[in-house]
C-alpha cells in the first residue's frame, strides 16, 4: 500500500479497511499497517480482493473520498462515491477542453513529448547495453530522427500536423525495432507495424501488450472520474477510449515494447507460441497468453522513479498517478500535463 497525490493505493491482497474515529485504518491479517486522517485524502484505489467496512464506505461518501475497485489484473470494476459534484465539474471541464483546438494541441504536444522521449530512451539504452549485438548506425539514425521530432513540438502545429508528426516518428522508431531483437531472429522478424490483423509474431505480441496497457490506463482514468472515451490527440469515435489511447502513448515504449523485446530475447516466447490463421492473421496460443500475462504483471510490480512527483512508484501505479496528474491539470491545479518521461 502507498499514498501518492492524496490517494491511497491498496495492493496487498486480503487487506481490510475500516473507520476509526476520523481516520481510515488499513489492517492486514491482525496487524494495522496504516492509519490516515480522512481529511488528508481524496481517494482510495483497491486492487484485487480488498474489503471495506460499510461504515467506512459511508464515511468516505460523506467526506467526498471516492473508492475505486480494480481487479488484480488492472480491470476497472466499480467506483463508489457519495453525492458530490466533483466528477461532474471535472468531466464538464474535460469536454470543454476537448472541444477547444488550442487545448487539444497543448495536451497532444505533452503526450507526444512523453512518447518520443521514451521511445528514444529505449533505443539509446539498447545502444548503451548491447552495442555489440545491434546495428549501431541504424539505431543512432533512428534516435536522431526522434530527437528532431521532439524539437519540432515547439513549432506552431495544428492537430492534423501533430498526428502526421507522430506517424513519421513512429515509422522512424519502428524502423530500428527489429535491431532490438538479438535472438530467434528467423522466427521474430519485424518490418513494420501491422495492427488489424497482426501479420507476424512480433506484431501479434505488441498488439496483445497494447491491449493490456489500454485496459489499465482506461481503468486508471475511470478511477479518478475522467471520461476515458473523450480524448485530445485521438478524436471521438464510437467504442474507442480516446483519452486512454492518449495517455497510453507515453507508456508504449517503456512498458509494452521493452517487455515484448525481453520476452523474445529471453526465449520466454518462441515460434510455437504463435499460429497463423487461414486469413493470414497471427494469433497467440493460450499458453503464450498466460506467459505474457504473468510477465506483464511482474513488470508492473517493479519500482521506477517518477521525476515529477519525486518518488519511487510501482510501474503498475504509474497509470493512476498520471491519471491524477491529468485531472489536476484539467482543474487548473497544474499549468500543463506532465507526461511520465523515463530516464
Amino acid at each position: 500500500m502507498k499514498k501518492y497525490l492524496n490517494t491511497i493505493f491498496i495492493t496487498t491482497q486480503g487487506a481490510y479497511l475500516f473507520k476509526e474515529g476520523e481516520t481510515v485504518v488499513v489492517k492486514i491479517k491482525d496487524e494495522i499497517k496504516m492509519t490516515v486522517p480522512i481529511h488528508t485524502i481524496s481517494g482510495i484505489v483497491c486492487f484485487g480482493p480488498i474489503t471495506l467496512s460499510p461504515y467506512l464506505m459511508g464515511f468516505c461518501a460523506e467526506n467526498n473520498v471516492a473508492v475505486s475497485f480494480i481487479s488484480e489484473y488492472g480491470r476497472f470494476l466499480a467506483r463508489v462515491q457519495g453525492f458530490t459534484n466533483g466528477n461532474v465539474l471535472l468531466r464538464r471541464q474535460q469536454y470543454r477542453m476537448a472541444d477547444d483546438d488550442k487545448s487539444c494541441v497543448r495536451v497532444a504536444k505533452s503526450v507526444l513529448a512523453g512518447k518520443f522521449s521514451n521511445a528514444r530512451t529505449v533505443l539509446n539504452r539498447a545502444l548503451r547495453d548491447h552495442a555489440s549485438k545491434v546495428d549501431v548506425e541504424a539505431m543512432k539514425d533512428a534516435s536522431a530522427r526522434i530527437t528532431q521530432s521532439l524539437n519540432k513540438l515547439d513549432m506552431d502545429f495544428g492537430l492534423d500536423s501533430l498526428r502526421g508528426l507522430e506517424g513519421d516518428t513512429a515509422h522512424s522508431y519502428f524502423s530500428a525495432f527489429d535491431h532490438l531483437i538479438v535472438v530467434q531472429k528467423d522466427d521474430f522478424i519485424f518490418h513494420e507495424r501491422s495492427r488489424r490483423p497482426p501479420l507476424d509474431n512480433v506484431n501479434c505480441l505488441l498488439s496483445f501488450l497494447y491491449t493490456l496497457l489500454a485496459h489499465d490506463v482506461r481503468s486508471a482514468l475511470e478511477s479518478v472520474g475522467l471520461d476515458s472515451a473523450v480524448g485530445f490527440l485521438h478524436r471521438d469515435r464510437p467504442g474507442r477510449p480516446g483519452l486512454a489511447l492518449d495517455l497510453m502513448e507515453e507508456f508504449r515504449p517503456f512498458i509494452a515494447d521493452r517487455l515484448a523485446v525481453s520476452l523474445i530475447n529471453l526465449n520466454q516466447v518462441n515460434k510455437n507460441s504463435f499460429k497463423k490463421s487461414e486469413s493470414g492473421a497471427v494469433l497467440m496460443t493460450d499458453e503464450a497468453r498466460k506467459t505474457v500475462l504473468v510477465a506483464y504483471q511482474g513488470r508492473k510490480q517493479e519500482e521506477i522513479y517518477h521525476p515529477f512527483i519525486d518518488e519511487k512508484v510501482c510501474v503498475g501505479i504509474l497509470f493512476y498517478v498520471q491519471a491524477l496528474l491529468f485531472a489536476r491539470f484539467l482543474r487548473g491545479d497544474l499549468d500543463g500535463y506532465p507526461p511520465f518521461i523515463w530516464k
